[in-house]
């Protein structure tokens, strides 16, 4: 994909009106599982949103491009889209995420074997985590920091102007 906003090939609508109204109800519900995940730190946000595109292209292309150009979701989805890549960052908060969860079951649990069991299972999803390539595309840089730097730094002077 040259162009970093250009969507993945159609799939095909749902001719079914029980069907698509199925689909569109699964990618409603993992659209609010992965808004959930921004916050929740044992639940993902990709997979969910991957998840909703998929069942998105089936049954509503127009909301299957609302969310690939989504300004919070759509470069993740994009970039795993074309590279199976993550960001730094969020790696950094599935890592942390996933060790704050373990920390929290290990001083929880009443058995022994269940922090064995999930620190397994983290462990293994981490090292997927890990392994996976950085996007080629540059992070954005933070918006409001650019913009005071251009107009100089004075926040008085860009009110004024307006």
């Amino acid at each position: 994909m040259d162009d970093p906003t250009a969507l993945p090939e159609d799939a095909s609508v749902c001719a079914s009106p029980l069907r698509r109204r199925l689909w569109l109800a699964l990618g409603y519900a993992a659209v609010g599982l992965g808004i959930a995940g921004t916050v929740l730190p044992l639940l993902p946000t990709t997979p969910f949103l991957l998840l909703a595109a998929g069942a998105f292209a089936k049954s509503s292309p127009a909301l299957r491009d609302r969310l690939y150009r989504d300004p919070r979701f759509g470069p993740l989805l994009r970039d795993w889209q074309a590279e199976g890549a993550i960001p730094r960052k969020a790696k950094a908060a599935a890592l942390i995420g996933m060790g704050v969860s373990w920390a929290i079951v290990a001083l929880t649990a009443s058995r022994p074997l269940v922090p064995v069991l999930a620190g397994t299972c983290m462990a293994a999803v981490a090292v997927y985590i890990v392994t996976r390539p950085a996007p080629s595309r540059p992070e954005p840089q933070d918006a409001a920091s650019d913009g005071v730097a251009a107009e100089g730094g004075n926040v008085s002077a860009l009110r004024n102007e307006a």
